[in-house]
């Protein structure tokens, strides 16, 4: 497997990849990083759809990206995915699904032309004082000594960063600014996750540090994630006799390793109550999804609180990740992630607005027609005082193909769920879904005498619990992450946010993609590129245009620099005088 950039490669179709006739795959798990390993397997690796067996523990597929409506719940979305125009490997497979919406498209056609008609961005990123614009106005608010802690922070080597917290690095200069408030709550960030994947994050998407405080960067599906990407895969897999079995709870894969050479031999399931084994050759491919960011999540309902129950349980990703570790050291580390659940949980809720008497005060705030079809908020807006840190977005309605059409989803989340509230005065991981409604309708303005009989006549409320939605967070160093294909790996990789691939972000669909497509053109060794992480890190135009951004516009040349330091600044750029470095920087306002 190797990497590749431009469209040389991008549209050659591969040829087929010798012996791949008598091998089939096995592959644990379906979500999404499973999911795109068994559309390259077929699309790419031409390998039979009935030699393809997905195993799920669950009886619907999609793992975290989901979306679905309970009968007598309601609507659930335990989450939501923001896009950027440069997931390389999620467009490169999604030119190649059929939409199941529009006949004659792909699913990346529907999704070009649906966000060039309807781009996306906010009119309003911060309330404060109860729904009242807070006015960050696009600015990001930090001080030159700020901006040097996130400058030193993204020209620190990954090794000086293993292990290593955001507030090693990180002072109140940054912490108590509009970008950290941004920044935390757009990216789910605490203050003592990773300083290795916050710097990930700001060389990743340093082309879109200008877009950040208004979401202008960002794209979204046209329905929930599960509708618009999700059944679509699992319609083209199905078309090519990919076979999904359900109910099937993989408690550990056992290897033979010897001489440096490793080879999955084993898969123990179980069916209900029942044990049973998979027996494997060299032929027979397996791709690991290990952990689970939604492992444990339970659902409350409108009068019932989520619980919170972080124990781990045979059959589930993270057990069935530590019986591999326990293996072989190039496995992992699974405890890295999965030991502080109260370090790695937040809440989300799915309200359903049933009647017209919320939505006045959603278009206050977002300024526009929450049921006219297009984009409504742009992103999360983020109730900056809340005890819970709230935020709460409103997607393109409907959200879901069958909602009635006069209905409002709100996805609603708060980051510290051990805290009491502002108007119910107790933890959010304690509240039902109408009193996280009700705090909600607080923070959005609702005046206090309504707020009761609004939560709980005019919306329906479905609170979720993730006790590790952020574990992939947690400080950690580079080997805890077992490598998609392990050096030495015969038949198998790891797939999905706990696999380790270089230089892209987890918490992303195109990580979990990327995984998917690197594991398959690997064990398969496709004569194709894997299209490398987009490189705005290496363009001086985006560290230019991030750098002055970054400063709300504010020049090079208007830093509060030593005397000495002025000097010389000044004595460079006499130097550069009728130079193409000097007109570029002129060009993106630097100097």
């Amino acid at each position: 497997m190797y990497y590749s950039s431009g469209n040389y490669e991008a549209f050659v179709r591969p040829r087929k990849p010798e012996g791949v006739d008598k091998k089939s795959a096995y592959i644990v798990g379906s979500g999404l990083a499973a999911l795109t390993a068994a559309c390259y397997l077929v699309r790419d690796g031409q390998m039979k759809g009935e030699h393809i067996h997905i195993l799920e523990k669950d009886n619907i597929p999609g793992g975290a990206c989901d979306g679905y409506m309970y009968p007598g719940l309601g609507y659930v979305m335990r989450g939501g995915r923001e896009m950027d125009n440069h997931f390389e490997v999620m467009w490169d497979l999604f030119r190649s699904i059929p939409s199941i919406e529009t006949e004659g498209l792909s699913v990346l056609d529907e999704y070009y032309y649906l966000n060039k008609k309807d781009p996306n961005y906010s009119l309003c990123r911060a309330t404060e004082h109860r729904g009242e614009d807070a006015h960050t106005d696009g600015k990001f608010g930090i001080s030159d000594k700020a901006a040097m802690e996130i400058m030193r922070l993204f020209f620190t080597e990954d090794e000086k960063l293993e292990d290593r917290k955001i507030t090693d690095f990180f002072d109140d200069e940054v912490l108590s600014s509009n970008f950290w408030m941004y920044w935390r709550t757009m990216f789910a960030f605490e203050n003592w996750h990773s300083a290795l994947e916050m710097k990930r994050y700001l060389q990743r998407y340093i082309h879109h540090i200008g877009g950040l405080p208004d979401f202008s960067a960002l794209r979204f599906t046209r329905y929930n994630q599960y509708e618009s990407m999700i059944l679509p895969m699992i319609n083209y897999l199905k078309d090519h006799g990919v076979i999904f079995h359900y109910g099937i709870k993989v408690t550990n894969i056992r290897f033979r390793i010897e001489n440096g050479r490793k080879l999955a031999e084993h898969i123990d399931i179980m069916r209900g109550d029942s044990e049973d084994s998979i027996d494997l050759t060299e032929d027979d491919l397996v791709f690991i999804t290990n952990g689970g960011c939604v492992e444990n999540s339970s659902l409350g309902s409108q009068d019932r609180p989520a619980i919170f129950d972080p124990e781990i349980k045979k059959g589930g990703g993270w057990d069935m990740w530590r019986k591999i570790a326990a293996q072989d050291e190039a496995f992992g580390d699974p405890d890295k992630f999965c030991s502080d659940p109260e370090a790695t949980n937040w809440m989300s809720a799915t309200v359903e607005t049933l009647d017209d008497r919320i939505l006045p005060y959603i278009r206050k705030i977002c300024k526009r027609d929450p049921l006219s079809g297009g984009v409504v908020t742009g992103g999360i807006v983020t109730a900056r005082d809340s005890s819970w840190l709230m935020s709460w977005t409103i997607n393109r309605q409907p959200q879901f193909r069958q909602q009635p059409k006069d209905h409002c989803l709100v996805w609603v989340y708060g980051l510290f769920s051990d805290r009491p509230g502002d108007f119910i005065k107790k933890p959010m991981r304690e509240c039902t879904g109408k009193e996280i409604c009700m705090e909600w309708l607080y923070h959005i303005g609702v005046p206090e005498p309504e707020i009761e009989e609004l939560a709980e006549h005019s919306a329906n409320t479905v609170p979720c619990m993730m006790p590790y939605i952020t574990a992939f967070f947690m400080p950690r160093k580079e080997s805890d992450r077992p490598k998609v294909v392990p050096e030495g790996a015969v038949n198998f990789a790891f797939i999905g946010q706990f696999a380790e691939t270089p230089r892209d972000t987890i918490f992303t669909t195109e990580y979990s993609m990327r995984t998917g497509m690197e594991a398959v053109y690997t064990l398969l060794d496709i004569d194709r590129g894997v299209p490398e992480v987009w490189g705005s890190v290496y363009d001086v135009r985006c560290l230019l245009d991030a750098a002055v951004k970054l400063r709300d516009g504010r020049k090079i040349t208007d830093m509060q620099l030593p005397f000495k330091e002025r000097l010389v600044l000044h004595e460079l750029l006499k130097k550069l005088e009728f130079t193409d470095v000097l007109k570029l920087l002129k060009e993106y306002s630097a100097v």
